[in-house]
């Protein structure tokens, strides 16, 4: 099979590689559409992230059909339209064209969504149920969000508002962003343009002049000190980035805060399937009753070398305009 493989001098290459054979509690998927997080290029550039490269092949997320099964998995048929988050548990990334993973985490693709929306949805997804399921927050609680306009941030609001909460106060920093969140449903006065307002005076004066009950930082560096200064004491502090500072940390150990650090990999390392087939099972259903939508997505390239170095670049400059990048391997 063709995939891009990282190779130890950093570059990426188009290769010729072994495609993988399904084992006996595994299926083997054609990919044809696989999505692109931050971690991807993280893992080419921070010694954090780097430790989750399981395999020179990147990429954590995907759609396809089903093109072999192992001998003891049940409810697949070969031809089956499926979507993963397969994270470090499949036998390579997802820049190519075949993978093999775990039949445990797999889902069949809800009749309501493309192919390619089915690749936009795992990771932002998983990440946004986890997020929500962990806060436990009432639907009165008032909630700040940083990058409120991200894959994350996208998902998370469209479960939220699902969900009947509606005290939210959010960031984003371009029109482009800002017009995707009015059309989630976020009013204009909940909406901060951190390009050309005070964040913590803003968001304060917002909240009534109230501390929030929950911050999510989607953002972390910079804006996660003002984040955490916007917490009310002994309030809860959701790190989905893992790039808080240590003056951040400071501000949030003398509120007496709770921090909850959100991770899929957790999971999969584990080999707790059941959380990740649980999450999509809920995100499928939710999808088919049209109670959330996909991601809004944009499709920037084919399997090739430019494809994935273009899309880490705008996810490096935080520049997706409120959209999921897809690498499309195939057309149906």
């Amino acid at each position: 099979m063709k995939a891009i493989v990282l190779h130890q001098n950093g570059q990426f290459y188009l290769e010729e590689v072994a495609t993988p054979l399904p084992k006996d509690n595994q299926i083997q998927v054609k990919i044809i559409a696989a999505g692109f997080n931050p971690i991807d290029y993280q893992m080419t550039e921070n010694g954090t992230e780097r430790k989750l490269l399981h395999s020179p092949i990147l990429g954590r997320e995907f759609s396809g059909i089903v093109s072999a099964i192992g001998e003891k998995v049940t409810g697949f048929k070969i031809g089956d339209r499926v979507f993963c988050g397969s994270g470090s548990m499949g036998s390579n990334g997802t820049y190519a064209e075949y993978i093999c993973v775990p039949a445990e985490i797999v889902m069949h693709l809800p009749n309501t969504i493309s192919i390619e929306e089915g690749a936009a949805i795992p990771s932002v997804g998983l990440t946004a149920l986890q997020s929500i399921t962990r806060m436990k927050a009432n639907l009165t609680d008032s909630i700040f969000i940083t990058g409120a306009a991200g894959g994350v941030g996208n998902m998370l609001l469209k479960l939220l508002i699902e969900r009947g909460n509606r005290n939210l106060i959010v960031t984003a920093g371009n029109e482009s962003s800002i017009t995707a969140l009015l059309d989630l449903g976020i009013k204009s006065n909940q909406i901060i343009n951190y390009r050309k307002e005070d964040v913590y005076e803003t968001a304060l004066a917002l909240n009534k002049n109230e501390s929030f009950d929950f911050v999510v930082d989607l953002v972390g560096n910079e804006i996660a000190v003002t984040a955490a200064k916007l917490l009310k004491t002994n309030g809860t502090y959701v790190d989905v980035t893992n790039f808080s500072t240590p003056d951040s940390r400071e501000v949030l150990f003398s509120k007496g805060a709770t921090i909850l650090n959100i991770s899929n990999y957790a999971y999969g390392l584990e080999k707790r399937y059941d959380y990740y087939k649980n999450g999509l099972e809920e995100l499928k259903i939710l999808l088919e009753k049209k109670t959330i939508t996909p991601p809004n997505i944009e499709i920037i390239g084919a399997l090739e070398v430019d494809t994935i170095l273009k899309a880490h670049q705008i996810l490096r400059d935080n520049k997706t305009n409120g959209k999921k990048l897809i690498m499309q391997m195939k057309q149906l």
